[in-house]
């Protein structure tokens, strides 16, 4: 299986191969930080306003603490019918679920496109993150794929959306290395289920509860160049489309990284949890380390720590990232 950095430009490989061998130096001694909660986001907020460069680093904890949950009342507000009907727990497992045909399939994941990418989150944690450092040099990777950074106002010109966009396929046929914009798809898939727009626009369950779990044969998305079937562009295997879009990000990300690699950055690690660490966690402490004028942050519910080598130079802060963003403005 490939790699993620097998295709990225050289000086971010060169990055994340250090950062798993400085992972493999470290020793095992994990700090947790010092100081009261208080005295850490006191602390986070000098970094902030003191930093030549802002590098963000984003997992699924950030959505999450958004409101952009996979379970619970959003999960049973508007996937109730296949929760009955399949025994489907949560928007996660859905998206691997045999569903028994391409017709019910699709109308699972246009659902699951719509609420998970093309509406604006229920909490404003990306405005609020907006706010602290949009008057900065600022730059952010993530392993989010739910558009909420661009939805938020973040220029994506310093956006790098490593494992995908909801809001793209990609052909099944691998020949074809392009992706294609599904939100035309997507409304009329809504529509033809049953869900009604409210007064601002967005797609509701009706009154009744009464919603198709099919969309029409005619419906199901094709490949626009050769008629093949459609994939979503979501980094499962190596079949994942790397397009223009993304190539000219992986660019730009190891450009900003290069260009501020020996001045003061902060490295502001939020909600990256242990499924891809190499994308994130890895390369942050090693460039913590390799930079003595930078510091590494890491606001995580439950999951805050790092190196004991760089612990010095960190701010671990426990708790749920939209109370910590808040209390910083």
């Amino acid at each position: 299986m490939k790699n993620l950095y097998d295709e990225m430009p050289n000086g971010y490989q060169e990055s994340i191969q250090k950062g798993l061998s400085t992972v493999r130096y470290f020793s095992r001694n994990m700090s947790f930080g010092t100081g009261s909660k208080e005295e850490r986001i006191s602390g986070l907020k000098k970094e902030i306003e003191a930093a030549d460069a802002i590098v963000i680093g984003a997992g699924a904890g950030l959505s999450t603490s958004a409101g952009l949950t996979y379970s619970g009342e959003r999960f049973k507000r508007y996937f109730f019918d296949f929760a009955r009907k399949y025994g489907i727990r949560d928007m996660y497992s859905g998206g691997f679920y045999p569903f028994p045909d391409k017709e019910t399939r699709w109308a699972w994941w246009a659902r699951h496109i719509y609420y998970n990418r093309y509406i604006d989150a229920p909490k404003p944690v990306y405005q609020e993150l907006l706010s602290l450092v949009k008057d900065k040099d600022y730059f952010v990777v993530t392993t989010n794929v739910d558009h909420q950074f661009q939805r938020a106002g973040f220029d994506k010109k310093r956006l790098f959306y490593t494992q995908g966009d909801y809001g793209l396929f990609q052909s099944a046929n691998s020949s074809i290395q392009k992706t294609y914009d599904n939100e035309e798809w997507v409304m009329k898939a809504m529509k033809a289920q049953g869900f009604i727009r409210d007064e601002n626009g967005a797609f509701q369950v009706p009154e009744s509860g009464a919603l198709k779990m099919k969309i029409p044969a005619s419906l199901i998305p094709k490949c626009p160049d050769d008629g093949s079937d459609v994939t979503m562009n979501l980094r499962a295997d190596d079949s994942f489309v790397e397009d223009e879009g993304w190539r000219r990000a992986s660019a730009a990300y190891a450009d900003f990284l290069r260009r501020h690699e020996r001045l003061q950055v902060l490295y502001l690690e939020l909600g990256v949890g242990a499924n891809t660490p190499v994308i994130v966690k890895y390369p942050f402490w090693q460039m913590t380390l390799a930079n003595e004028k930078s510091v590494y942050a890491c606001i995580n519910y439950g999951e805050a720590f790092c190196p004991g080598e760089i612990a010095n130079r960190s701010i671990c802060i426990n708790g749920d990232i939209g109370d910590v963003l808040a209390k910083i403005k």
